[in-house]
């Protein structure tokens, strides 16, 4: 019983086909598989008669019945001048393909004439072009010339249409000049910005760069280019605090009653630091403002601001889909600060200031994968298929010079439905017509004006698995004939035959022939048969009797000259 298990599992193990390449479509015209699949076993992949696969080998078998290709367009003639001969060819793919060897089968020949005799070829070379470098050594250079024949006679144009050569250039190459990195920004010409002036300047900063790196050459001819470009690039430094701008007294007032709200009062001549009054931290005017006796409390003193500091760098390069770029800037509230006995006002508004970096370039946004589609459905009912699941680049979407999404968006997985598809008939060609004989008995009837019949058949071949039956009904044809197998007849010379093609159609020792035609006299035979008046046909080959042949030639025999050797 082991020994029975073990002999089922080895003829299971070899039975099982080899793993091939599957694709969905063959083309009979080019013999080449299109639309792949993937790898199935060829036996699955073969469940579609449709399908074709592919082994190792790398050639392409058709998984339907046994057909032949369409002929191939005849070759250009063997020669280009003279007697030579053209070929055509067809290939048999599917099923059964050992059977269709036959080198007659598939490869036809007949003479033809080369009509390139006085075909003219090439043409002169051209003149050669400039060389591929003007300094610095050896480069290439090429020359082509023109096939004049016509299409037909390109084959007599053989050799390149094109050559190279190396030459020489002694010549130094310019060195063209490249600009050094920029050095960094000087310290800027002024600490604080002079409004008060009708024209205000502003005051800037500069940083330099230089044409060194390399520097251009000017012992070559054409001397090295200089640098595009300007070498000094100046900055305004916008972001400086105004000046401070000391305060300067005015005229003094007239004498007034004391009114201090705090500490000795005063009867005052009062001056005003207003010539102007002290700005962005400038000094206050020097000296009293009052010309008489000072109360002796104290008075609390308000804050003031000093002036913003230059902007922060942003804080980002570039702008972020999902966050701001921010830059900011601060001042404080000391000048002066508020006293704090007695206590001052502080300074109104806020410290510091935030901006948005809206002059910043978006941020490269490098695109991501969405998710996989469910798989389709198995697009076929029999045989193998292919499913398909997509994906695409939109989670995100790459944006501003982002990178795209690597791998691929569409994946396939192959699909089995374990049904084999149906194989229609195909009509296989007729068999040859039985003999003729008389349909009543046995009675002999060659040579004789005694009609008979004859049959021939044909099969529906390769109907499988629920498959259409060939179309059309006649699995038989019947005709009325006359048997004048070897019958003696009159007969006339009615011209020849057509040629027949070369044999064999490749290699050597091949010819054609043609026959001169013998049309045997079948007057004393009634044209048609039967009741019905079926018209007759005749059966077997007459020793027909034409006479002597014009000119004695009964046949004609044509070496085909120049035959391409077998493949």
């Amino acid at each position: 019983m082991e020994v029975l298990l073990v002999l089922v599992l080895v003829l299971v193990s070899v039975e099982r086909s080899e793993s091939v390449r599957c694709f969905a479509t063959f083309d009979l015209t080019s013999g080449q598989c299109g639309e792949e699949i993937g790898e199935v076993d060829e036996d699955d992949c073969c469940q579609n008669p449709q399908y074709g696969y592919q082994e190792t080998d790398g050639v392409c078998h058709f998984c339907g019945p046994q057909v032949w290709s369409p002929w191939s367009s005849w070759s250009s003639c063997s020669v280009l001048c003279g007697e030579g001969v053209r070929q055509r060819s067809r290939a048999c793919y599917g099923i059964g393909q050992l059977e269709c060897d036959r080198m007659t089968d598939k490869l036809q020949a007949e003479p033809c004439d080369g009509t390139c005799c006085d075909d003219k070829g090439w043409g002169l070379w051209l003149a050669w072009s400039p060389c591929s470098v003007t300094c610095g050594g050896s480069g290439v250079r090429k020359r082509m010339r023109v096939c004049s024949s016509s299409p037909e006679c390109r084959s007599a144009c053989s050799g390149p249409s094109e050559e190279t050569e190396t030459c020489a250039a002694h010549a130094t190459c310019p060195v063209h000049g490249g600009w050094s990195d920029w050095t960094s920004w000087s310290q800027c010409s002024a600490s604080c910005i002079d409004d008060q002036r009708s024209d205000v300047i502003v005051p800037s900063r500069q940083r330099h760069r230089s044409c060194s790196n390399p520097t251009p050459s000017d012992d070559t001819v054409p001397p090295g280019n200089g640098c595009p470009g300007d070498s000094v690039v100046v900055q305004d430094c916008s972001d400086l605090p105004n000046c401070p701008v000391d305060g300067s007294w005015g005229a003094w007032s007239p004498p007034g009653k004391c009114s201090s709200s705090c500490g000795d009062g005063l009867q005052l001549s009062i001056r005003t630091c207003d010539q102007p009054a002290p700005k962005y931290g400038g000094r206050f005017c020097e000296g009293p403002s009052t010309q008489s006796s000072v109360c002796r409390s104290t008075c609390p003193v308000d804050g003031f601001w000093s002036g913003w500091s230059s902007w922060s760098e942003c804080s980002t390069s570039c702008i972020q889909q999902d966050r701001a770029s921010l830059r900011s800037r601060r001042r404080s509230c000391s000048n002066p600060a508020p006293s704090s006995s007695p206590p001052g006002k502080g300074c109104h508004g806020d410290n510091s200031q935030t901006e948005n970096c809206n002059h910043l370039p978006p941020c490269p946004v490098d695109g991501g994968w969405g998710s996989w589609s469910p798989f389709s459905s198995c697009p076929v009912t029999c045989g193998v298929g292919l499913q398909v699941s997509v994906r695409r680049c939109d989670s995100p979407t790459p944006k501003h010079g982002g990178r795209p999404c690597p791998g691929e968006a569409r994946r396939t997985s192959i699909c089995k439905t374990n049904v084999h598809c149906p194989v229609d008939g195909v009509w296989s060609e007729w068999t040859a017509w039985s003999a003729c004989e008389y349909p009543f008995g046995k009675r002999v009837i060659r040579c004789k004006e005694l009609g008979g019949s004859q049959t021939r058949e044909r099969y529906c071949l390769h109907q499988a698995h629920n498959g259409s039956i060939c179309s059309g009904d006649n699995l038989i044809e019947i005709q009325v004939c006359y048997d004048v197998s070897n019958c003696y007849v009159k007969g006339t010379w009615e011209g020849w035959e057509s040629w027949n093609y070369c044999n064999p159609p490749c290699g050597g020792n091949s010819r054609r022939v043609r026959k001169r035609k013998c049309k045997p006299d079948y007057s004393n035979y009634n044209p048609t048969i039967g009741r019905r008046k079926e018209k007759a046909t005749f059966f077997g080959n007459p020793t027909a009797d034409c006479g002597d042949p014009p000119n004695g030639e009964k046949f004609q025999v044509q070496r085909c000259i120049n035959m391409p050797a077998c493949p």
